[in-house]
């Protein structure tokens, strides 16, 4: 009865290290997500300010693909 407990308890401690361990990693791909998600906002907003630019009088439509 005791070498059953012990087993249940390395395995206990086994898993408790394991939802440590993907605890944290779920933590940092989390901030690595809301990080991307700034960077693709700030780039949407570039390229939206690029398209607004008063110094472009090129219409969309009119801009030909570069393998004409």
């Amino acid at each position: 009865m005791e070498n059953l407990v012990k087993k249940l308890e390395e395995q206990i401690a086994f898993i408790q290290l394991e939802i440590s361990q993907m605890s944290d990693e779920l933590y940092s791909q989390q901030k690595e997500i809301t990080s991307l998600k700034k960077e693709i906002s700030n780039l949407e907003k570039n390229i939206s300010d690029l398209e607004n630019d008063t110094g472009s009088n090129v219409i969309k439509e009119e801009i030909k693909p570069p393998h004409y």
